[in-house]
């Protein structure tokens, strides 16, 4: 080896060693950095010159374990949205030991009638009986206007992550052109590529996505049901979201918005483009699930109002006069059933915040006047429509022939399994997505290998400076000669 080459392999070296340490810095640097991807510093030897040539900065990720890891997220962000839909259901009709469920206001009630029944006389027995019916008919109410309440909310969720898919989609847009043109111009990409994979991952939350890579480094956007999100272009979404939503209304009925990317109509279900993600089980929640339960509720109201509205019952309500509870204060219509439950009302006539003419569950609620105190019938008949066995039909609990007691120990056993269901789904997507998360963190910087790269950086370091020294010392003494 000459001396000029010698001097050559040991310049190149120094500069390797240099840009190594470099890198070793910037991952210690980052390395709770979320989103940065451990750099690797990827070396060659000369081709036409000795020592050695820096090929580049590569990134350590493997798009099989991103995508993966990706696919969970997704999955574990729609697993969640309906987890909580159904833990706020639960919190809005009770369980099954919540002493102000609905379950247990039915039971109240009954128990207040039954005590009104031994003592039809007492005024205190029938206005409690008055409290009892009003703090079921509010409980419903209240349950359906919570339910309603999730709707809006998921309607409003679906609005904003609209508006953030298509910001995030034109930004990607601007990232793939600033790495083509830096890969044109021969520099470092590697943080570039990081800030990319940081906005895809921000859209792959709402949507599910498969990345395609294109020429110049650039890459497209696909859902997984295969619509176009970005392909040079960025697609626009629109969403025409409502300020608050009402049981009548549905994208069916043309009501509430669907969802649209560039001006056609993308069908929001479970099967459709975009499922999966968070975006997706709004929808779900807006569409499906929200309607179902809505349609649980407003046939245990109509029940309750139906079992008491009849004439056959109290004699003193005509064929289209309120019952005991009532539609807004009005005669129920068995052809207005969407949202009665949100409507469903306790009579004024015998409300403690109406008239307060308590005498009236006795005597029949429109009696002209008191009759016998000792009358106990209509009392009786009360609890004996509530033991009735009525056909009630609803999307969640399907049809049966049930009493009023069943029918709500139905409805909450079955909004119990089905948050159960969701936890379960979360649980099993949450340790799938953890798996997939420690796979690719394996993958992202480890401090101590980091520290031990400095130490053969360094000594590599030392080496070349050795050599430059050895060449100095003979240039020197060449020199003399």
């Amino acid at each position: 080896m000459s001396i000029t080459s010698a001097l050559n392999t040991a310049m190149t070296g120094l500069t390797a060693a240099g840009r190594a340490s470099s890198v070793v810095s910037e991952n210690l640097a980052n390395a709770l950095t979320p989103g940065y991807s451990k750099r690797s510093l990827t070396l060659s030897s000369g081709v036409n010159a000795p020592g050695v040539q820096i090929v580049g900065v590569g990134r350590n990720v493997d798009p099989a374990i991103q995508a993966s890891r990706r696919s969970t997220e997704a999955e574990l962000g729609g697993a969640q949205v309906q987890s909580d839909f159904y833990d706020r259901l639960t919190g809005l009709v009770g369980s099954v030991d919540d002493p102000f469920s609905v379950t247990s206001r039915l039971s109240n009630f009954e128990g207040s009638l039954i005590e009104a029944i031994s003592r039809p006389d007492s005024g205190p027995r029938l206005n409690d009986l008055s409290l009892q019916a009003e703090a079921l008919a509010e409980t419903i109410s209240e349950a359906a206007e919570g339910l309603r309440s999730l709707r809006s909310t998921a309607d409003r969720s679906i609005d904003t992550q609209v508006d953030t898919i298509n910001q995030a989609l034109k930004d990607v847009q601007k990232v793939n052109a600033r790495i083509m043109v830096s890969q044109a111009g021969g520099m470092d990409t590697a943080a570039l590529l990081d800030q990319r994979a940081q906005l895809i991952d921000q859209v792959n939350e709402i949507i599910p996505v498969n990345v395609v890579q294109r020429d110049n480094g650039q890459v497209a956007l696909f859902t997984q049901g295969g619509a176009i999100l970005l392909d040079g272009q960025p697609a626009e979404l629109t969403f025409d979201g409502k300020p608050d939503t009402m049981p009548h209304m549905t994208q069916a009925n043309g009501l509430l918005s669907g969802l649209e990317i560039n001006g056609y109509a993308i069908d929001t279900g479970p099967n459709g483009p975009l499922r999966g993600g968070t975006m997706a089980a709004q929808f779900e929640v807006r569409d499906v699930l929200a309607v179902e339960a809505q349609s649980d509720l407003d046939s245990m109201a109509r029940d309750l109002i139906e079992r008491f509205q009849d004439p056959a019952l109290d004699a003193t309500l005509g064929a289209t006069d309120p019952g005991l509870f009532t539609d807004g204060g009005g005669f129920f219509d068995p052809t207005n059933t969407v949202g009665i439950a949100n409507r469903m009302e306790l009579n004024e006539k015998i409300s403690m915040d109406g008239d307060s003419e308590t005498w009236r569950l006795r005597d029949g609620i429109n009696a002209a006047a008191p009759g016998d105190a000792g009358d106990a019938r209509l009392l009786q008949g009360y609890t004996d429509a509530l033991g009735v066995m009525r056909t009630v039909t609803s999307d969640g609990l399907g049809t049966s022939t049930v009493t009023a007691t069943t029918l709500s120990a139905n409805l909450l056993s079955h909004f119990s399994q089905s948050t159960n269901a969701a936890d379960q789904a979360l649980s099993f997507a949450s340790a799938s997505f953890s798996a997939m998360s420690q796979m690719e963190l394996a993958q992202g910087v480890d401090t101590d290998e980091e520290l031990q790269n400095l130490m053969v950086i360094e000594q590599a370091y030392g080496a070349n400076a050795k050599l430059m020294s050895v060449v100095n010392e003979l240039m020197e003494t060449l020199l003399r000669i």
